[in-house]
């Protein structure tokens, strides 16, 4: 449990780290989501012909329904994301997508059988609370233009968590399986979105950018999401909502360490409370077994 823990926030640092990576790279939020699905699910695809460590289509049938729907799923995330940059800030619509890991412990608590300890509740809540104070909201400026992309911003936070908690019932299927077809359907869910709204085309555009764009398929997606779907399977949706938090920390520290932008007190402490929140729920969420909250579907 530890491996995969440690894992877990390896991962998640490493998805901090996709800003770096696409800052230079001259595509719209669409069209590299496309670009992530397509080259992840073909990486994925050529590395087990090479390796000969063929997908097996008798585990991937039993499972090709949840695996379609999976991916159709993490498109349409991705989609309502952007809808939600389109129509409000970037700070409104973090702050909202992140009441993912919030949405997935109530769900494993109603579907998966994962009792809650308060102190998990009440850490996942700092959390939130420290992912507020990294991006910063001006609740003055909210106007009633804000409301559609608040809606979309909160349908990507119930889809996120439905694609982890469901990810959960997959049955005798590996992690590269399952993280081809869920990529590669992704992909085909996006390729309608993306040739309505902004088009693809790599005329002009420069080979450092396509290798930016092809590091981001292979390495934050195709091999990343591999390790991401095989460990989340493993651990409580509990353990994976506190480690969420981790990805839009180690963003800010790595844009302060590579690109020099200054954080502020407010943002120093975010970072703390995530952290702390974290370290706290890991070490202590498990102990406390006799103060436990039960949601139920009747309530």
């Amino acid at each position: 449990m530890k491996k995969e823990k440690l894992l877990l926030a390896i991962i998640m640092i490493g998805f901090g780290s996709i800003g770096l990576f696409v800052r230079s790279v001259p595509f719209t939020s669409g069209q590299i989501a496309l670009a992530r699905g397509a080259i992840g699910s073909l990486f994925i695809f050529l590395y087990t012909l090479i390796s000969q460590q063929k997908l097996s289509w008798t585990r991937i049938r039993p499972n090709l329904k949840l695996l379609m729907l999976l991916g159709t799923l993490i498109g349409f995330n991705w989609i309502l994301l952007f809808q939600a940059y389109h129509y409000t800030t970037i700070p409104n619509a973090t702050v909202l997508y992140y009441l993912a890991p919030v949405i997935m412990i109530i769900l494993a608590n109603r579907f998966l059988s994962e009792k809650l300890t308060v102190i998990r509740v009440v850490c996942i809540l700092i959390a939130l609370l420290g992912m507020v104070c990294i991006v910063g909201i001006d609740f003055s400026a909210i106007s009633t233009n804000d409301s559609t992309g608040f809606v979309f911003a909160l349908g990507a936070a119930v889809l996120y968590a439905t694609v982890i908690t469901l990810n959960k019932f997959l049955k005798n299927i590996s992690g590269i399986e399952s993280t081809f077809v869920q990529l590669l359907f992704a992909a085909i869910s996006l390729f309608p979105y993306v040739m309505l709204t902004d088009g693809f085309s790599l005329t002009g555009i420069s080979s450092a950018a396509i290798g930016l764009i092809l590091f981001v398929g292979i390495f934050h997606t195709g091999i990343s999401y591999t390790i991401y779907f095989t460990v989340v399977r493993k651990i409580s949706n509990q353990t994976v909502a506190a480690y969420s938090y981790i990805d839009p920390v180690s963003a800010i520290l790595m844009s302060t360490l590579f690109f020099g932008e200054s954080m502020s007190p407010l943002q120093i402490l975010g970072g703390a409370l995530i952290l702390g929140a974290t370290m706290v729920s890991e070490l202590f969420g498990n102990k406390m077994k006799s103060n436990t909250l039960e949601i139920h579907p009747s309530d």
